[in-house]
């Protein structure tokens, strides 16, 4: 399971990652504090605190894909 920290500071953001998202045949949940939602879902992601840090799960490894597509919005 890979795991990061991300932020996402505006809307044009949200889009973007949860596209990527979707495109992965794999899970992905985005956590914040005790919530945690389907990253697939633009609703879902829209209904989190996008001014927090958010911490991104996904079944895959390090080197998959997913991690290189997202690079823009992890923190480190």
């Amino acid at each position: 399971m890979y795991q990061a920290n991300v932020t996402l500071t505006n809307i044009d953001a949200v889009k973007s990652f949860v596209s990527i998202a979707t495109k992965t045949p794999f899970s992905v949940d985005l956590v914040s504090g005790r919530y945690t939602i389907n990253a697939k879902s633009i609703m879902g992601v829209l209904s989190l605190p996008l001014a927090n840090l958010l911490t991104v799960k996904a079944e895959c490894e390090e080197g998959c894909d997913f991690v290189s597509q997202i690079s823009p919005f992890i923190v480190a």
